[in-house]
């Protein structure tokens, strides 16, 4: 599972890693609204991944970073949200990765500059999906491919690492 952090709108995604394909499970946007304070909105963030996390049962979990914002207020309610989401996967027990923005998009897109709308078509086209996932949700399953691909490559070069050192 992948989760782009938003105060106004947090991202998940859900996909299913064989090999070195990616079959999307589930995604979506939890919406907070933008007219109560944020202590609520972080309320509605963290029990929304709550009910995700019960309802899906991921076997890990990938946050993208905190990038910095030019306004810090901006950074310190994104951070907040963040917070939010880490205290919802770690109370369900589930294991954490973390990404930055950049190797994000640099994993699915090829380009750790590519903008939202990037993001959204290689997802479209990486999952077969017949239409865009909303840009937070399509964030989301770009985190959760990115863990995945990760997750693949150190376990093949922890095999190697394993099998170089039986040669000796």
């Amino acid at each position: 599972m992948g989760i782009d952090p938003g105060s106004r709108k947090t991202g998940y995604g859900i996909v299913d890693m064989d090999g070195p394909r990616s079959r999307h499970i589930a995604s979506g946007c939890i919406q907070t609204a933008s007219d109560r304070p944020l202590p609520e909105r972080l309320k509605t963030i963290f029990e929304g991944l709550t009910a995700v996390i019960q309802s899906w049962r991921p076997a890990e979990v990938a946050v993208e970073q905190v990038f910095m914002h030019r306004n810090p207020d901006s950074a310190l309610k994104l951070g907040q949200a963040r917070g939010a989401a880490l205290c919802a996967v770690v109370l369900a027990g589930v294991p954490i990765s973390e990404y930055a923005p950049r190797a994000i998009k640099q994993a699915v897109v090829g380009s750790g500059a590519a903008d939202k709308s990037q993001v959204q078509r290689m997802i479209t086209l990486l999952l077969s999906l017949s239409e865009p996932p909303q840009a937070d949700a399509a964030d989301a399953l770009a985190v959760a491919i990115c863990h995945g691909h990760t997750r693949q490559t150190l376990r093949r070069f922890g095999s190697a690492a394993v099998l170089a050192g039986r040669r000796r």
